[in-house]
C-alpha cells in the first residue's frame, strides 16, 4: 500500500505534463485564413488582457495583422508579416523588415480555437 501512495504524485505529474501537450501542425494549410486575436496572457491559466488584433494567414506565407486599438491615439495598425509552419512550430517574424523570428508552439487547436505559446506571451485565437 505504501508503495501505491508514493506513486501516487509521480503519477498526477505525468498526467499533468501529458495534459499539456503541444500540438504538432503538419504544415501551414492547419492555420490558413483568418483568426481573431482576442486575449494574451503571461501564463496559460494566467490573466487574460483583451486584445482586439485580426491575424490572416495566408498561402504565400504571410501574417497580415490589424491591431484595432480602442482607446488609444491610432484606431488601426496593420502590418505584413512572414511566417512559416517548420517542425510542428510555427515561426513569425518578429517585426516587419527585420529576419529575426519567434517560434510558437500550439498549444490547443481545434478547427474554431487555437493558443499559442510563443516567446513572452499565450495567444487566444478563434477562427473568423
Amino acid at each position: 500500500m505504501k508503495k501505491y501512495v508514493k506513486m501516487l504524485p509521480l503519477a498526477a505529474i505525468f498526467f499533468t505534463l501529458s495534459a499539456n501537450a503541444d500540438v504538432q501542425l503538419k504544415d501551414k494549410s492547419e492555420i490558413l485564413g483568418k483568426w481573431n486575436l482576442y486575449a494574451e496572457a503571461i501564463k496559460l491559466n494566467g490573466e487574460k488582457k483583451a486584445i482586439t488584433v485580426e491575424w490572416d494567414f495566408k498561402d504565400d506565407g504571410t501574417l497580415e495583422t490589424t491591431a484595432t486599438d480602442s482607446v488609444g491615439r491610432t484606431s488601426e495598425f496593420k502590418a505584413n508579416l512572414k511566417y512559416a509552419v517548420e517542425d510542428g512550430v510555427l515561426k513569425k517574424q518578429l517585426t516587419p523588415g527585420r529576419e529575426k523570428y519567434e517560434s510558437c508552439k500550439v498549444v490547443e487547436k481545434d478547427n474554431s480555437k487555437m493558443v499559442l505559446k510563443c516567446t513572452y506571451l499565450f495567444f487566444f485565437l478563434t477562427k473568423k
